[in-house]
């Protein structure tokens, strides 16, 4: 032990005691147990368990089809395979609107609604993305209070990562997967009012549509791409010294629709009001849906639609792989950094810049 200079012969008088040794601060009886190492199932248990509805085996299959690393996605494209005969059986429900619009507590209050009917629900909402570590803010199963603990009730958020393009080809692939679990109702939820509506819009039977009056902002919500695209059109917090607002929203929305031309389906979208929070006007929502379900099933649109959708993601597949491909090819990544200089710096326009480069891609292909 070091020696207190205090000690020494030129304090006599004085005499410093060596001090008590101090205890470790990790705790002695503590035994540190190690994680237990997840079990990777293999193709044929991904599907046995999927078709048998464990949620467990289904979780773990979404995070293979969410996956970047190629054995998973070899994986998950085997399994989602294998599922495709189980699927199809399920009514699926697309659901956005403004932020703020009542989203999350919406789908609380309609999935309770849905689920007393009977049934199984998966709700898929493409969460918000941290910028920094690209994970799900999970904001959104925080707010389905009910539904996240019911029994029946699948939910999972799916990091959009800034990719909407991406996120909705793996939210189709979950829906299929969720389909061949046993799940015979699907939500999928927005971001909020943006790309991700086509994306979401190209994946579901019924587009409802989420908006607010007494904003005083009714009209921005009458954008033409979006309304053109809702089968259904609700305003939320129809409730209070709000019901007012709320029934003139409606008529504005009711005499847009008039200026639009009748949607392919021949059906005329319905405009309601509604209280998530109080949950007042839910049965009617579902009626109004159960009345499309019936149309569209008659007179023949439900199957083209369905038909339309698969080819749309085909044609989607295939630019997303021809993209991937060019992009990640080592000699296009290299005379990339060179032609956006030479672009840049005014020595050729972006047209011949890209003609060589895909010239070269193609020439590297024979």
């Amino acid at each position: 032990m070091m020696e207190h200079p205090e000690n020494s012969e030129e304090y006599k008088g004085l005499t410093v005691n060596a001090g008590i040794e101090q205890p470790s601060i990790v705790n002695p009886y503590l035994k540190l147990r190690k994680k237990p190492k997840r079990k990777e199932y293999s193709v044929s248990e991904f599907v046995e368990g999927i078709v048998q509805g464990n949620v467990t085996v289904l979780s773990q299959a979404v995070t293979m089809v969410e996956s970047l690393k190629p054995e998973h996605q070899a994986i998950a494209q085997e399994v989602i395979e294998k599922c495709l005969p189980y699927s199809g059986k399920s009514v699926r429900i697309g659901i956005s609107g403004v932020p703020g619009a009542g989203k999350s507590t919406s789908i609380d209050v309609f999935g309770l609604h849905v689920l007393e009917q009977g049934g199984k629900l998966a709700v898929l909402a493409i969460d918000p993305s941290s910028e920094r570590t690209k994970g799900s803010i999970l904001g959104d199963k925080t707010r389905m209070e009910k539904l996240s603990v019911h029994p029946k009730a699948f939910i999972r958020p799916s990091p959009s990562a800034g990719s909407l393009g991406g996120v909705a080809r793996k939210t189709r692939e979950t829906i299929i997967l969720c389909e061949a679990a046993g799940f015979d109702k699907i939500f999928v939820e927005t971001v909020g009012v943006g790309q991700s509506e086509t994306a979401v819009h190209s994946m579901v039977d019924f587009f409802l549509l989420i908006q607010l009056a007494g904003t005083g902002d009714e009209l921005q919500g009458i954008k033409r791409g979006i309304m053109e695209m809702a089968d259904g059109i609700v305003i939320n917090k129809a409730d209070g010294s709000n019901i007012e607002k709320a029934k003139l929203a409606a008529s504005h929305f009711r005499n847009a629709l008039h200026l639009f031309p009748t949607p392919d389906s021949g059906w005329t979208p319905k405009v309601l009001t509604y209280s998530g929070f109080y949950g007042l006007g839910i049965k009617e929502i579902w009626d109004m849906i159960d009345e499309y379900f019936v149309f569209v099933k008659k007179n023949g649109y439900f199957d083209y639609r369905r038909n339309e959708q698969a080819k749309y993601w085909m044609y989607e597949t295939i630019n997303e792989h021809l993209r991937d491909s060019f992009y990640n090819n080592p000699t296009i990544e290299t005379m990339l950094m060179a032609k956006e200089k030479e672009v840049l710096n005014g020595q050729q326009t972006s047209f011949v810049a890209a003609k060589h480069l895909l010239d070269t891609y193609f020439q590297l292909l024979k």
